[in-house]
């Protein structure tokens, strides 16, 4: 009988070793019918995820100081330079940086250290075709002048996502887009008063932003979801801030824009949820604690009414920063 029990046991073993050299079962199948966890090191997709982040790092502090020094040769060495060898060393090596780059996009291996010569090239060019523009006469200072130059890296990285897809490549159009627009709506206004008046740019800002939150949610889900997150941090930072500016400071402060505000915030605070956007709420309660102290010290700066307002202002932040932390625990964690 012990025997029968040996051969049994030999064959259940033969047998689960040879399920688990075919893949059949695995060792944490086998902990598990014994209720206990499998020891086995589980490689965590966000480790991962931090590796290669960490990876991108790197190939961006590499770029910034490959930019950096090239900064330093051109400024040390520009007097020393004529025309043709200013061109060289600017748009010439961003022309450069940018054929290597896209030479490394379509290899597996090296498509990642493309980003690196991408960026190294969209910081260059722009102060290539300034030097080329700046020679030919024009000034570098108007919008004219800038409209074209935000217009040409425009069209370079757009034409450059068609030929191989990136969400760097989106990301630097949407930098180039904005500079194009402020650069355009100034050139359509010209010297005329709107070109100086603060409220144009703090419009133009509010419209940025509403953009960027715009293209935040269009994002969500797809394979630009990565840069959902800073569109609608720096789109709730520059629509808010626009709007809160636009309501403007006592004794000029303008009503109608200071009603609007909170129903602006409560919005974004609402959407938050709907979103799971972390950085709506953060920036939607920060600006709702700045209007409380703004309205408080517009209104009720003199008199008794003073330390009252700063109590209830005080009261007024606590209960925002409670809320905000109550709808970060219950819907966005």
């Amino acid at each position: 009988m012990g025997e029968e029990i040996n051969m049994d046991r030999e064959q259940l073993l033969t047998e689960l070793r040879q399920a688990a050299a075919s893949g059949l079962i695995t060792q944490a199948d086998v902990s598990g019918v014994f209720g206990v966890e499998s020891q086995v090191p589980v490689q965590n997709p966000d480790v991962t995820s931090r590796k290669l982040n960490l990876s991108h790092i790197f190939y961006y502090i590499g770029a910034a100081i490959v930019f950096l020094g090239l900064c330093i040769f051109v400024f040390q060495n520009w007097e020393m330079l004529n025309f043709p060898a200013r061109i060289l060393v600017t748009l010439g090596a961003g022309i450069a940086a940018y054929i290597v780059g896209m030479s490394f996009s379509f290899s597996e291996k090296f498509k990642e250290v493309a980003l690196a010569f991408f960026l190294i090239s969209a910081t260059i060019m722009p102060i290539g075709l300034g030097v080329m523009l700046d020679n030919s006469g024009f000034q570098l200072d108007t919008a004219q002048v800038q409209a074209v130059i935000a217009g040409v890296m425009f069209v370079v990285f757009l034409t450059s996502f068609f030929i191989k897809p990136n969400s760097l490549f989106v990301l630097l159009d949407i930098i180039f887009g904005t500079w194009l627009f402020f650069a355009l709506t100034s050139t359509l206004v010209g010297n005329s008063g709107y070109y100086f008046d603060w409220r144009f740019a703090e419009y133009r800002w509010l419209l940025v932003g509403l953009s960027f939150m715009l293209l935040g949610y269009s994002f969500l889900g797809t394979l630009r979801a990565s840069l959902a997150g800073v569109l609608n941090a720096f789109g709730t930072l520059a629509f808010l801030g626009a709007a809160l500016a636009l309501g403007g400071w006592s004794p000029g402060q303008n009503a109608i824009w200071e009603i609007i505000f909170p129903a602006l915030v409560f919005g974004v605070i609402v959407l938050s949820v709907y979103l799971k956007s972390r950085a709506y709420l953060t920036f939607g309660s920060i600006f709702l604690m700045i209007y409380i102290l703004k309205i408080t010290s517009e209104y009720f700066s003199t008199g008794f009414g003073w330390p009252i307002a700063l109590i209830i202002a005080g009261l007024g932040l606590i209960a925002v920063g409670y809320f905000a932390l109550q709808i970060k625990k219950k819907y966005l964690i």
